[in-house]
């Protein structure tokens, strides 16, 4: 079966799911993940393709969750597999899925990430910011990454875009379990110009360890 027809299979069962919420459609997901598993990874790079203009973040997970799926992966491929996203959701779902852990394995170089924070498109903007919580999230085997992590945030430290604002103060907080201290100094150095949420919610997270402590 090659990818196409496929795609349009999962977009089927998908869209024929009398419950539209995550969990019965990550339900799905994980049927055809056990499926693809020993198949090969282009054929799964074949239907992420074909799937992420329809159901974007199942694209992402089937790719993310194969033994070796992100192993095809280039720079041209992560981008084709960006384009169109235009909401949080689908950012960060790429974000978390496709770009930080492509980046992580060295699949991507630190340059293609670090192109995204001077893009016109904000949604790429926060893509270079989400593409870096993967670096520290333990759960997507992130060991800390200081280096990387500040460098894209120290690009974007300035942009005011609300969509920004929240995807910074996001990758600062995921920081702090690795390196609080690397995260204060962030704070210290670029506290005239970042947002007032970044410098609240960050501060909250290094001392009370919550994002908005009651």
């Amino acid at each position: 079966m090659d990818g196409q027809t496929l795609a349009d299979e999962i977009d089927l069962r998908i869209g024929c799911l009398p419950d539209q919420r995550t969990e019965p459609i990550r339900r799905v997901r994980r049927e055809y993940s056990r499926r693809l598993r020993p198949q090969s990874p282009q054929l799964v790079l074949d239907v992420a393709l074909a799937l992420a203009g329809r159901q974007r973040w199942v694209a992402y997970e089937l790719l993310y969750h194969h033994p070796k799926g992100l192993s095809c992966l280039d720079a041209d491929l992560v981008e084709r597999l960006g384009v169109g996203f235009d909401g949080w959701g689908a950012v960060d779902s790429f974000g978390r899925y496709i770009s930080g852990p492509a980046w992580q394995r060295g699949v991507v170089a630190d340059g293609l990430v670090q192109g995204w924070t001077v893009s016109a498109d904000r949604w790429w903007r926060r893509a270079a910011l989400v593409s870096t919580v993967p670096l520290n999230l333990r759960s997507a085997g992130g060991c800390g990454d200081a280096g990387r992590t500040l460098d894209i945030c120290g690009r974007l430290a300035e942009d005011g875009d609300d969509m920004v604002v929240k995807a910074l103060s996001w990758a600062l907080r995921e920081l702090v379990a690795w390196d609080p201290d690397a995260v204060r100094g962030f704070l210290s150095t670029h506290q005239h110009v970042l947002a007032a949420r970044v410098r609240r919610e960050v501060t909250n997270k290094l001392t009370t360890g919550l994002k908005n402590p009651s």
